[in-house]
């Protein structure tokens, strides 16, 4: 049996307490305990899909890119870097992230395929490209880059 998504972010958690690797298995807690907070939530308790795991990770990797941007702004780097440093640790968990180059080549592709001109056909085309960048990209990034070329 493959092991699920789930029982590998815990098996890294015992590797990095027995490793004594702080700031891994800080990250590692802060992501299981979102996951059973996702589990438990609504009317009845439930397993998480791998998919669904990978959401929630997600979810909490973009907590920490934004936890980081506003530390720099506030003048707090060494918080910055640590929350970036747990990004990172999650990073790992994740698919690999599209590039710019890439999400502006499917946005191009969308754009040309829908045939929208405007940001009226942001919507039309949003919807051709999500399934195409789905967890490999955040929507915000892809958002900006539909405004982009529509505006241009």
């Amino acid at each position: 049996m493959t092991t699920t998504l789930k029982q590998r972010l815990k098996d890294d958690l015992t590797t990095a307490i027995k490793g004594r690797d702080e700031l891994r298995s800080a990250t590692l807690r802060l992501t299981l305990t979102a996951i059973t907070k996702e589990e438990v939530a609504g009317t009845t308790a439930r397993q998480l899909s791998d998919d669904e795991v990978l959401t929630v990770i997600t979810r909490e990797a973009k907590k920490r890119r934004e936890a980081a941007e506003a530390f720099e702004q506030g003048g707090r780097a060494e918080s910055a870097e640590r929350e970036r440093a747990e990004g990172e640790v999650l990073a790992g968990y994740l698919p690999q992230q599209l590039t710019d180059e890439e999400i502006a080549a499917i946005v191009r592709e969308a754009i040309g395929e829908s045939g929208a001109t405007g940001p009226k056909g942001m919507g039309a085309v949003m919807k051709l490209v999500n399934p195409k960048v789905a967890k490999r990209a955040e929507g915000g990034r892809v958002a900006a880059e539909v405004k982009r070329q529509l505006a241009g």
